[in-house]
């Protein structure tokens, strides 16, 4: 009994330090720009959250945004295609994040392709102030080509994280989100009934059957 008692008190004791270490690295992070990026239903915005979720257990001030156009889950929160959900600040504008970005430790910003090229001016300065950015966004539009400031954040970015989809058609890594509604325009709000992932090889095969101009794209 004794022995056992004794093992169980070194775990609590490991497990107390390894929060302890967790809770320090996490506030001792430096002012940085953090990019995740990918095509749609990769989990951008899951991973996101989960890293706001884990900033705020570490007991960090935070605030995150979003554009206000994003309005298909919930006009105020930023929500994942899973419905996991936190609290945001719709902004029209970049330049107003750095109204509301006040006393804070960490930045979250959602679906930063729609954001106009202010956002990277806007990050820059949050990093140098000391404040760990987290960028979300879709690196590519629906043909393929890059969207908005996305490149220009994974250029000055410290880190990026690429996630993926899983390809509809194949079931290998998606590359892009192919737009099934025959509808144009860059910006166009929607979900798996006007989307689907689709792996290279697959999207050029789409692009072949439905469109002809596969030779234009690649």
């Amino acid at each position: 009994m004794k022995i056992i008692v004794q093992r169980n008190l070194k775990r609590q004791i490991h497990t107390y330090y390894n929060m302890e270490d967790y809770i320090t690295g996490e506030t001792r992070r430096p002012g940085r720009i953090e990019v995740v990026c990918g095509s749609m239903f990769s989990g951008k915005t899951e991973e996101l959250i989960r890293r706001m979720k884990r900033a705020k257990f570490a007991r960090q001030r935070l605030i995150i945004f979003k554009p206000v156009i994003d309005t298909r889950y919930s006009a105020e929160d930023v929500v994942s295609h899973d419905r996991n959900a936190i609290t945001s600040v719709p902004v029209k504008t970049a330049k107003e994040i750095l109204e509301h970005a006040n006393e804070v430790d960490v930045v979250g910003i959602d679906e930063a392709q729609f954001f106009d090229d202010d956002i990277i001016e806007v990050c820059n300065t949050l990093a140098n102030r000391g404040i760990r950015v987290i960028i979300a966004g879709l690196d590519m539009d629906y043909k393929s080509k890059p969207f908005g400031p996305m490149p220009q954040l994974l250029a000055i970015a410290d880190d990026v994280l690429k996630v993926h989809a899983i390809c509809m058609h194949c079931g290998n890594h998606a590359y892009v989100s192919h737009r099934k509604v025959d509808v144009d325009g860059q910006v166009m709000l929607g979900e798996k009934t006007e989307y689907e992932p689709l792996c290279r090889e697959c999207y050029k095969k789409e692009m072949a059957r439905t469109q002809g101009y596969v030779s234009k794209l690649f």
